[in-house]
């Protein structure tokens, strides 16, 4: 399985972002995918998930404010990050869960400042 994330930047705070992550290779096998951050000198910590069956299940510290969802025609997986805080900087990693283990994208930054 590959995963290559996409649409990081830079943006102000309150104002919103949209990363994808497109996944090719033994698709099939994929049982979750999410979206994983990691802030300078943290932890990666769990931002999102979503099921192959839809279910999600999101972060405390990001509930109301972003939203995954996944388009299966595409092999996609979307995370829409709206009012975004300074808090929410980091590099965002794309992750599928498949029986054997798990696949990580290269990440990319996501930078909230004014």
């Amino acid at each position: 399985v590959q995963l290559v994330e996409s649409g990081g930047g830079l943006v102000q705070p309150g104002g919103s972002l949209r990363l994808s992550c497109a996944a090719s290779g033994s698709i099939s096998s994929i049982n979750v995918m999410g979206w994983y951050r990691q802030a300078p000198g943290k932890q990666r910590e769990r931002v999102a998930t979503i099921t192959s069956g839809g279910s999600t299940n999101y972060a405390d510290s990001v509930k109301g404010r972003f939203t995954i969802s996944r388009d299966n025609a595409k092999n996609t997986v979307y995370l829409q990050m709206n009012s975004l805080k300074a808090e929410d900087t980091a590099v965002y990693y794309c992750n599928a869960e498949v029986t054997w283990g798990a696949y990580w994208g290269q990440g990319t930054q996501v930078t909230v400042s004014s």
